[in-house]
């Protein structure tokens, strides 16, 4: 189990890096092409669509051809995007290979995070916290490499380095492959002689599993809306230059690193769903000061209390939606983070328009408008997967 925790370490860290490579030498290479940022945007776009497109057909490709062979075929799909991205060819090949890369990205993380909540158990909490530490180092890393890459004048180098870490993931996975997969993986093949029988869902679990999707749908789009705009929130309210707003991500994303080494155990001590509750009503008092006129000092330690608070959604959110459907852990997987991957795409282009729309102070409003809405959703799935207990308690009796 150990070895299978590592090798999701490394694994979320490649994934970490490779989805914000393209977004942290995107000035050089908007340049270097001659395009302009609508452009940039567009190549981001198709690597999402791939991505969303990998973590929908994952579940369908692991009956065809299990869960060893897919995976390794995915990260040698990441590194060889990558490595083509890092040879510059011409920007209509950029465009297509990216949704390539976003295919293994996709298909990567769905299958890893459903392995290790699978292989887990009880102590799913943990292992996926300590994995989403990785994929926030991987995150906090590579703005940092890739300024000093840009400021080398080899921003290229930075595609090239997702790349190789991509292969050298693969061949970790291919001669270390865990002991404890050896089974999933049989019998992820024999599913494809004989399907499962699959009970029925109740509609309390339907209805935890809907809110359970809404909620990542709400919580990754509104992360990747805060990250994207909270440089220009800052300069516009708080006089800061670009420079010095920008060291607000690496207050967020430090934040969010700190929070996940501790929210495993803390979602084992107190449950799940207490995590996600508390988690999310101290993040929307964090944005609902933040948008109440204050000095830099106060916003920038909002900031902090709201990255710590935001640090372990994700994982414990995941755990607590498959362990609602325990027999589905793949399929659910799938679904949840397939929504998060459509949320990052459409609550950053409608908080984009609102900032253009209506300025910085406003968007602050929208912003704590949409973490109380995150509570409100969450309260939501842990109240019907209460509820939803001595329903099947009384089946199993029954």
């Amino acid at each position: 189990m150990t070895r299978l925790v590592w090798l999701g370490c490394i694994a979320y860290l490649t994934i970490g890096l490779g989805q914000l490579v393209a977004g942290s030498v995107m000035e050089p290479m908007v340049r270097a092409y001659g395009i302009g940022y609508g452009d940039g945007g567009q190549l981001v776009m198709h690597q999402f669509l791939g991505g969303l497109a990998g973590t929908l057909c994952a579940p369908g490709l692991v009956r065809i051809a299990g869960r060893k062979r897919l995976l390794l075929a995915s990260f040698a799909l990441m590194a060889a995007a990558e490595l083509i991205f890092a040879l510059r060819p011409s920007w209509g090949i950029m465009l297509a290979v990216s949704p390539l890369a976003g295919f293994g990205f996709g298909t990567v993380e769905t299958l890893v995070g459903s392995l290790i909540i699978s292989a887990a158990g009880e102590k799913a909490n943990v292992a996926m916290s300590r994995v989403e530490v990785f994929f926030g180092v991987g995150a906090l890393t590579i703005p940092f490499a890739g300024a000093a890459l840009i400021q080398a004048g080899q921003w290229r180098l930075a595609f090239a380095c997702v790349g190789v870490l991509a292969a050298l993931t693969l061949g970790l996975w291919a001669v270390l492959w865990p002991g404890v997969l050896h089974s999933s993986d049989r019998a992820g093949r024999e599913s494809k002689r004989s399907a499962p029988t699959l009970l029925p869902l109740s509609a309390r679990t339907r209805l935890t599993l809907a809110a359970c999707a809404c909620f990542f749908f709400v919580y990754v789009g509104f992360e990747m809306s805060f990250v994207h705009y909270l440089p220009s929130l800052l300069v516009q309210t708080g006089g800061l230059t670009d420079a010095s707003a920008t060291l607000a991500l690496s207050v967020f994303w430090g934040a969010m690193t700190l929070g996940r080494l501790v929210a495993g155990q803390l979602a084992d001590r107190f449950g799940g769903a207490t995590y996600l509750i508390v988690s999310c009503a101290v993040a929307a008092a964090a944005f609902i000061l933040m948008s109440l006129p204050s000095g830099i000092g106060l916003t920038m330690a909002l900031i902090f209390a709201a990255g710590f608070a935001m640090s372990g959604m994700f994982a414990i959110a995941l755990v607590f939606g498959t362990r609602a459907a325990p027999d589905r852990t793949v399929r659910v997987t799938s679904i949840l983070m397939a929504c998060g991957l459509l949320g990052s795409a459409v609550l950053p282009r409608i908080t984009g328009g609102f900032l253009d729309r209506f300025d910085a102070a406003p968007t602050f409003f929208l912003l704590a408008g949409i973490a109380v809405l995150m509570l409100v959703i969450a309260a939501v799935a842990v109240a019907s997967r209460r509820a939803g207990r001595p329903e099947r308690a009384a089946a199993a009796e029954g």
